[in-house]
C-alpha cells in the first residue's frame, strides 16, 4: 500500500507514504498543524528550503505557496497527523478568547517550524488513539482538541495570532513582484490570479502587459533559468532539482532543457 489517508473527522486527519515519495505544490485553504511520527519533510518556498524531521510539528498557514516533499526514512514510511484550523473555528475561537496586540499587521506569509515542544507534542498525540476506533469523533470533542491545540499554539509561539486571527482574503497586489517570487510553483493560473487579487481573464490581461508574453511561456523559462543554475552553478544533480523548479517528471525536465539550453543537464558543455 503506496498511500493511505484516514479521516476521524473532517478536520482531523493521518497521512502515511509507504514506499515512495510525494511531491506537491501546495496552497491551502486553512491553516494546517502537521505533526511528523515519522519520515521526513522538505518545504521549498520563495526563499528557503527547509527539513523537518520526525517528530517535529509545524504550522502552513492558508494561502500560502510553497512545494512539499514527503519522504519515508529509516526503513519507516512517512507518516502524519494533521488536523485543519478552518476560518469558522478560528473565528469562533476568537469570538471568546481576544487576540493579541498587533495581530492584523501585515506580514509576509511563511510556514512556522515549532520543534518538538511537549505541550504540542501531547496535544497531538493524543489523537492516535482515536484513529484504532474506526469511527468518526464526535464533532464536541474534535472541538476541544482543536481548541486546545490553539490555546497550546499561542502559549508556545508568540505573534501566532498575526496568523491565525487574520482573516482577510488576498488583495490584488504588484503582479510582477508576487510572480517573480513565486515562479517555480505549478499552480493553477487560477490560483496566481486569486493570490494576485484578479480574475483570471485580468490575471492573464496584467501578466501580458507586464511581461509581453503569456503567462505558461515565461514560467518555463522562468524555470529552466533557475534548474540551469542550479544544475551548472550549485552542481545539484537534475534528479535533485527538477521537482523544487516546478517540473512534474524528469523525463520532460530533460528535453525541456535541451531545447532551451541546446545541450542536456547532465552533459558537459563542449563535449
Amino acid at each position: 500500500m503506496a498511500y493511505q489517508i484516514e479521516y476521524i473527522h473532517n478536520d482531523i486527519k493521518r497521512s502515511c507514504f509507504e514506499d515512495r515519495f510525494f511531491k506537491a505544490d501546495v496552497l491551502f485553504e486553512d491553516h494546517l498543524l502537521v505533526w511528523l511520527i515519522s519520515g521526513e519533510t522538505r518545504i521549498v518556498q520563495a526563499d528557503n528550503t527547509y527539513t523537518v524531521g520526525a517528530g517535529d510539528t509545524l504550522l502552513f498557514p492558508r494561502h500560502m505557496l510553497a512545494t512539499v516533499l514527503n519522504y519515508p526514512k529509516d526503513g519507516l514510511p512517512h507518516r502524519s497527523v494533521v488536523m485543519h484550523l478552518t476560518t469558522t473555528r478560528l473565528k469562533e475561537y476568537y469570538e471568546k478568547n481576544e487576540a493579541s496586540p498587533g495581530h492584523t499587521v501585515a506580514h509576509q506569509l511563511t510556514f512556522q517550524t515549532l520543534g518538538q515542544h511537549p505541550l504540542l507534542k501531547s496535544c497531538l498525540a493524543s489523537l492516535v488513539p482515536y484513529f484504532d476506533l474506526k469511527e468518526q469523533l464526535p464533532d464536541a470533542i474534535a472541538a476541544l482538541k482543536i481548541e486546545e491545540a490553539i490555546h497550546v499554539l499561542r502559549a508556545i509561539a508568540p505573534g501566532i495570532d498575526r496568523h491565525l486571527a487574520n482573516f482577510a482574503e488576498p488583495g490584488k497586489i504588484n503582479l510582477v513582484n508576487f510572480m517573480e517570487r513565486n515562479y517555480m510553483f505549478n499552480m493553477p493560473m487560477e490560483k496566481f490570479g486569486y493570490l494576485t487579487g484578479r480574475s483570471l481573464t485580468t490575471f492573464k490581461r496584467d501578466f501580458k502587459k507586464a511581461f509581453q508574453t503569456t503567462p505558461q511561456k515565461w514560467l518555463t523559462r522562468k524555470r529552466l533559468e533557475l534548474a540551469h543554475y542550479q544544475v551548472r552553478q550549485k552542481n545539484r544533480k537534475p534528479s535533485e532539482v527538477y521537482l523544487e523548479t516546478g517540473f512534474e517528471n524528469l523525463s520532460h525536465f530533460n528535453y525541456a532543457f535541451k531545447r532551451q539550453f541546446g545541450y542536456a543537464p547532465t552533459e558537459e558543455i563542449g563535449s
